[in-house]
Order: C-alpha cells, then sequence, then structure tokens
C-alpha cells in the first residue's frame, strides 16, 4: 500500500509539470499530420504500453508491447490514424475538428507518463473575389462600389481596400469599409466579406482601386485593378478648330467644342456669324472658306448659355494680277513693262522667272529684242500660300540679213552663209543652185550655208523672208584660186565686196593726195631758205623759176 500511494505521488507530480509545459503543434488543413511522443525520446526497450488518447475520454489507439496496434472505434480517427515505431500519432486529412488536444500515455516497469501536444489547424484563404461591383459613381453621392470576398481560411483572412496603392480607412463620411467574417458550420472554415461604400470627386477619375486579402500563413493578395466611370457635370465648354490653323481660302474647317463633364453633352449651340445654330453633335464644319468667314466664333451649352467658350479664326488670301497675261505680241524695238497688282492678307515675296532661268527684278523693256522673247512666271508666296501668273512674251519682225560671207570648202568649193534675224521665222532662197544647210533658230537668228563650186566669177543673192517683210543681199563669188585669199579678208570683214573695194580705193586716193603735198612742202622750205642765204631775192631767179615748174610737172606726172 505504502508502494501504491508512493507512485500515485509521483504520478501527479510528473502529470502537473507535463501540463504546465503544454507543447503545440501547427498542421495545414487537409494534409497528413505526425504528432510525436515526448518530442520522439521514448526508448522502445522500456515501454510496456502506449495509448493515444485526446480531449479526456477520448481514446484513439492502444499498442502494446509485441502485439499490433488496436485502433478504437472512434468515428472521428477509426480511419484516419496509425503510429510509428517511435510511437508518434499519424492523423491524414486533418480538419478543423482536430483542434484539441492529443496526449501521449507510455506505461513501462517503473512508471506512467503522459505527454499531451496541442494541434493547431491553418487554412490559407483562396483569392480575393470581387462582387456586387458597380460601374459608375457621382461626385459628392455615396455609391457601393464593390464587395471584396475570400473564403476558406482559418484563422479568419483580413482585407483592405486601396486607391491609388494607397490603403483606405474607414471616416465616417467620404469612406465606409463593411467588413464581416463568417464560420462554416461544418468545416469550420471562415470567410471574410469587406465592403467599400465611397463618395466620389474629380480627381478620382481614372483612380485605380483594388482589395488586398493578407493572411498570417500566406503572402499578401491583390485584386485586379478596379476602375470605375466618375460622373460630374459641366463646368465650362471649350472650342477649337480642326485642323489648326491657319487657314487659306477654299479649306475646310471643323469646329470642335468640348465639355469637361461627364457623361459629356449630346448636342451643342454653335454660334455661326451670330447665328445660334443647334446640332446633335459636338461638331461644326465650315466648307470652303473664304476672307469673308474670318471672325470670332462660338459655342455653348443648350441647357446653359452661359457657359460659352469662342475662338477666332483667320483665312488668308492672296489675289495676284498681271498688267497682261496670256500670248502678248509686240514688235521688234517696242518697249514693254510688265505690272503686278497683289492683295494679300500679309506679307508677300515675288519672284520672277524667264524660261525656267531666274530674273533678278521685275520684265521691263525700253527696246525689244528677239531674245527678249520667252515664258515668264510670277510667282507670289505668303505663309503657306503661293500663286503662279505667267505670260509669253513674242517678239515680231521682218526678217534682216546681218551678214553674207564666203569660206572656203572642200576642193573647189565655197561656202556662203547669209546670217538673218526675223520672227517668224524666215525663210530663205538663194539665187544659184547648191547644197543649203539650215543651222539652229534661236532667239530670233537663223545661218544659212550654202555650198556651191562656181563655174566662173558670178554674184549670188541670199533672199530671207517671212509673212512681215523680206531682205536680200548679194556676193561676188569667183572659180580662181587667187579668189580664196580674199575669202580669209572676207571672214574678217561685215561688208561686201564691193563696199571693201571702194573704200580701199579712197583710202588709196588719200594716201597719194597726202605724200605729194608732203613733197611739196619740204621743196618749198629748202628752195626759200638757199635764197636767203645767197641774199637773193624771195622768189629767185627766172630761170630757177622755171626748173622748179619743171620738177613739180615731172613728180605730178609720176
Amino acid at each position: 500500500m505504502h508502494r501504491i500511494a508512493l507512485l500515485t505521488c509521483l504520478l501527479t507530480v510528473s502529470l502537473m509539470n507535463q501540463v504546465s509545459g503544454l507543447e503545440t503543434i501547427t498542421g495545414k488543413y487537409g494534409d497528413t499530420i505526425e504528432i510525436p511522443c515526448n518530442n520522439g525520446r521514448v526508448v522502445e526497450a522500456l515501454v510496456t504500453f502506449v495509448k493515444w488518447k485526446y480531449d479526456k475520454d477520448g481514446n484513439i489507439l492502444v499498442k502494446h508491447r509485441d502485439q499490433n496496434v488496436t485502433v478504437s472505434n472512434d468515428v472521428n480517427y477509426k480511419n484516419r490514424v496509425s503510429i510509428k515505431k517511435d510511437f508518434s500519432l499519424v492523423i491524414t486529412q486533418v480538419a478543423m475538428a482536430d483542434r484539441r488536444t492529443f496526449t501521449c500515455m507510455v506505461v513501462n516497469n517503473v512508471d506512467i507518463l503522459e505527454f499531451p501536444v496541442q494541434l493547431a489547424i491553418y487554412k490559407v484563404p483562396s483569392q480575393p473575389q470581387i462582387t456586387n461591383l458597380t460601374t459608375v459613381m457621382a461626385i459628392g453621392k455615396s455609391t457601393t462600389l464593390a464587395q471584396c470576398r475570400s473564403e476558406g481560411a482559418n484563422p479568419a483572412a483580413n482585407i483592405t481596400w486601396f486607391k491609388n496603392k494607397t490603403p483606405l480607412m474607414t471616416d465616417g463620411t467620404a469612406i465606409k469599409i463593411t467588413t464581416n467574417v463568417d464560420v462554416d458550420k461544418e468545416t469550420g472554415l471562415s470567410t471574410t466579406t469587406s465592403t467599400l461604400e465611397y463618395t466620389a470627386v474629380k480627381e478620382d477619375i481614372d483612380a485605380k482601386f483594388a482589395c488586398q486579402v493578407q493572411h498570417t500563413k500566406s503572402a499578401n493578395m491583390d485584386s485586379s485593378p478596379l476602375v470605375f466611370t466618375v460622373n460630374y457635370p459641366t463646368e465650362k465648354v471649350s472650342l477649337q478648330e480642326v485642323p489648326q490653323g491657319p487657314f487659306k481660302e477654299g479649306d475646310n474647317v471643323t469646329l470642335k467644342c468640348t465639355a469637361d463633364g461627364n457623361p459629356p453633352p449630346s448636342s451643342y449651340n454653335f454660334y455661326i456669324n451670330e447665328e445660334k445654330k443647334t446640332v446633335d453633335s459636338n461638331t461644326y464644319t465650315l466648307t470652303s472658306v473664304t476672307r469673308e468667314n474670318t471672325g470670332e466664333y462660338k459655342c455653348s451649352l443648350v441647357d446653359n448659355e452661359d457657359i460659352v467658350a469662342s475662338v477666332l479664326i483667320t483665312v488668308e488670301y492672296l489675289d495676284v494680277v498681271l498688267g497682261s497675261t496670256g500670248k502678248i505680241v509686240k514688235k521688234l524695238g517696242e518697249s514693254l513693262e510688265m505690272t503686278v497688282n497683289v492683295k494679300a492678307s500679309g506679307a508677300t515675296q515675288t519672284s520672277w522667272k524667264k524660261d525656267n532661268a531666274k530674273l533678278n527684278s521685275l520684265p521691263k523693256f525700253d527696246k525689244l529684242t528677239y531674245s527678249d522673247a520667252g515664258v515668264y512666271e510670277c510667282v507670289v508666296s505668303m505663309a503657306s500660300l503661293k500663286k503662279t501668273q505667267t505670260f509669253e512674251l513674242v517678239v515680231e519682225g521682218s526678217p534682216i540679213i546681218k551678214n553674207l560671207i564666203k569660206e572656203r570648202g572642200g576642193g573647189m568649193s565655197k561656202v556662203l552663209k547669209c546670217a538673218a534675224e526675223g520672227f517668224p521665222k524666215p525663210t530663205v532662197q538663194w539665187s544659184v543652185n547648191g547644197s543649203n544647210v539650215e543651222g539652229a533658230y534661236e532667239h530670233g537668228k537663223v545661218t544659212y550655208s550654202l555650198t556651191i563650186i562656181p563655174k566662173g566669177n558670178l554674184t549670188v543673192s541670199c533672199t530671207v523672208s517671212n509673212v512681215l517683210g523680206s531682205d536680200i543681199k548679194s556676193i561676188n563669188v569667183s572659180a580662181l584660186v587667187e579668189d580664196v585669199t580674199m575669202d580669209k579678208q572676207d571672214q574678217k570683214d561685215e561688208y561686201t565686196d564691193q563696199t571693201i573695194l571702194a573704200v580701199g580705193i579712197v583710202v588709196g586716193l588719200m594716201l597719194v593726195v597726202s605724200v605729194m603735198g608732203l613733197a611739196y612742202w619740204l621743196y618749198m622750205k629748202k628752195f626759200r631758205q638757199g635764197s636767203w642765204k645767197t641774199g637773193e631775192k624771195e622768189d629767185g631767179s627766172a630761170e630757177e623759176s622755171k626748173k622748179l615748174e619743171e620738177n613739180q610737172s615731172q613728180k605730178a606726172d609720176v
């Protein structure tokens, strides 16, 4: 009896010490968990009996030395438990009902020991689910935006709302957050639901809302961002032209009226030339505008014409008028001064071209030549505008032969060249037959070449003509070889052979007279000096006078 009392006392003290240091392990919902007996420090050789139980009277299984395990008929664990060699208890598919104290009781030769273990179960919540989502909120009006829900957690999940990644807190006025936690009676798992009521301001346009699920056993989980349409009344309108100016005459201009409210108005008032036009759109198009369309345009709300906007539209214009256009026909030697009248809405620049070659000034001619003929182009530009005006100048005149010369050809042939000017282009007629070649016709000038083999001395005529008149010139051509030398002289002179001969005769006569006069003057001077030296009379003797007359007569004959 004394020994039994001692064992009872020792067991009581041992149990008190073990309960005071109750061990706790945590298992994941639905997993298999292993509960160690005395943290695995039980010596199998000393054990005669092991029993696992839960709470006070819930027996699970018994294991005697050298015997098989006996599992109780407890419906909670009958098919879910087993024991390992180190006497650890294995439970499969742990559920919330397994949150209790399990005790491992060990009996050896000298003692009875119990090792209680507290089992805790956790479960990660589900991803956040958005329900009861609205799409529109109005400024100044409290609106239930959405509910955020997370299911199947233990312990219960926490939910926080964010706007643009900043957490929202209930303030009792603009923000109200209501959170509910419901526990499923069968599973014991919790569902957390959070409802966000929000009063929007204009700055909430395009704001991104989200909810976040937080749990001790998992990372934070965010919902997809939520963007709500924010409705607010129009406070002002703006008016702009499309495309942006400047505009030129003939352009189409679209007026676009934009309101800052949401949703925007479906119709607007447009004021065109002070006339109100109500359209079921926010645009109004002016087609083919002119300078008369320059002015102020307005738009306003249909239900509040005090909310109005305006824009000034300027239509640029450029008018260019030449003094004459088209085809201008003038006579050779006449004058012409072209004028240009420019009327524009801004500063302009004017340039001239003739036959695509740039001119330095306005065309002005005191005496027209054939080279002045051509197509003239006047280009006037201003900003994005450019106007071009052209005229064609035609200079007419009857043909004139400027030169008729002869050159040596091959062998005994001679080449006659007749250079003429005139417009329209003159035609040529030679007085003799030969091989005629026509040169290029430029600036009213053309050269006709005739190759002949003269049989003797002859005179060849070149006749050029057009509708306004004609001209003719002749040249002497010799068949002699010596005539070739004269050909070279003919190339250096613009006059005909007859003209050269006349000039040569005149020059020769002038030289003879000059030589004779000079000789006479020298002789008379010498004679008079001889008389002065002898002291004789100034007119000399009769004999000397006779000799002088004879000398003069002989020189004249020479």
